[in-house]
C-alpha cells in the first residue's frame, strides 16, 4: 500500500468500488428492501428495485441475495442488456450452466423452463434476478411473464427481481407490459443519503478501513454530501479524491477545500 493509504495509516483501501457485503453500511431503505424481497420470493411474484446510477442498488441486491440459503433457493443472476429475448434467454441459460446451441426462442424457452422444473423437483425455489433491467427492450417485458410460469407446478411460479435505473418503471407501466406488471407486489426506490446518514456512512468506511479518528472535517462531509447529492458512488469518489488531495498537501485533516479539489477530477 502506498500514497494516501500509508499517509493516513489505513489498513485497507477505504471507500472501495466493490464493497464486501459483510461490511455493508445499512443505509435507510436497505432493511425495507430486503423484507420486500423476501416476501416477494415467498409468494413467487415480482419485486422492482430502482434508483439513480451509483445509489447502491446492485450492492444491495447482492446483499439481499446472500440471505437466501442455497439448500432452499437457487439464485439465477443475469445482467441485462439491450439485446433481444433470445439474448436474454441465452444469458439465463448460461447462468443455469445450460449449453443451448440454438437461436430458436421456442427451444431456448423450453430448455430454460425444463431446468426450472428440475429445480422445483429438487424442492428448491429458483429466483431470477435481473440487474440493469432498464436496458431491456419493451418487447421483452411483454414476453417475460411466460418465462416465469411452470406448467408442471401450477401453484408456483419463478420469483423475479428486476433492478435498474428509474426508467425501468416507465417500461413496466407501458400497456404491453401489463401481464408482468400485474405480478409486481413490491417496489423499492433508493434515494440519496441525507447529511446525518452521510456522516455515518463516511465514519463507517473509515472504521472498516482501520481508522478510529474522524479524518474529515464537518465542512468536508457537508461538501461531500452536497457534491454527491447523497449518492453513494459519487460520495465514495469524492471522499477518496479528497483523501488524496489532503495527503498531497501533508494535511491529516480533510477539509472542504480538499473535497472541492477532488470534485474537479470527477464527472
Amino acid at each position: 500500500m502506498s500514497g494516501f493509504i500509508n499517509f493516513f495509516g489505513f489498513q485497507r483501501e477505504p471507500f472501495p468500488h466493490n464493497m464486501d457485503i459483510g461490511k455493508l453500511y445499512h443505509f435507510p431503505g436497505l432493511s425495507e428492501m430486503t423484507e420486500r424481497f423476501k416476501y416477494t420470493v415467498s409468494v413467487c411474484m415480482v419485486h422492482v428495485i430502482t434508483g439513480a446510477v451509483g445509489s447502491g442498488k446492485s450492492t444491495s441486491l447482492r446483499y439481499a441475495c446472500s440471505l437466501f440459503h442455497p439448500a432452499r433457493h437457487k439464485i439465477i443472476p443475469v445482467i441485462a442488456n439491450t439485446g433481444s429475448m433470445i439474448e436474454l434467454l441465452k444469458q439465463i441459460s448460461f447462468s443455469l450452466d445450460l449449453d443451448m446451441k440454438t437461436n430458436s426462442i421456442t427451444n431456448l424457452l423450453r430448455g430454460v423452463k425444463q431446468v426450472f422444473k428440475e429445480i422445483f423437483g429438487k424442492k428448491l425455489l429458483p429466483i431470477l434476478v435481473i440487474d440493469e433491467a432498464h436496458l431491456m427492450r419493451e418487447r421483452i417485458f411483454f414476453q417475460m411473464h411466460t418465462l416465469l410460469q411452470c406448467e408442471e407446478f401450477p401453484d408456483r411460479s419463478v420469483p423475479l427481481i428486476l433492478c435498474g435505473q428509474n426508467s425501468l418503471i416507465d417500461k413496466l407501466v407501458y400497456h404491453t407490459a401489463g401481464a408482468l406488471a400485474s405480478r409486481v407486489i413490491g417496489k423499492t426506490k433508493f434515494e440519496g443519503l441525507d447529511l446525518a446518514h452521510m456522516t455515518e456512512y463516511i465514519n463507517h468506511h473509515l472504521a472498516i478501513a482501520g481508522i478510529k479518528d474522524n479524518l474529515f472535517a464537518e465542512a468536508a462531509i457537508t461538501a461531500i454530501h452536497q457534491g454527491s447529492g447523497g449518492v453513494l458512488r459519487k460520495a465514495n469518489n469524492l471522499a477518496r479524491g479528497a483523501l488524496v488531495a489532503a495527503a498531497g498537501r501533508n494535511s491529516k485533516l480533510v477539509s472542504a477545500d480538499h473535497v472541492r479539489i477532488a470534485a474537479t477530477e470527477i464527472l
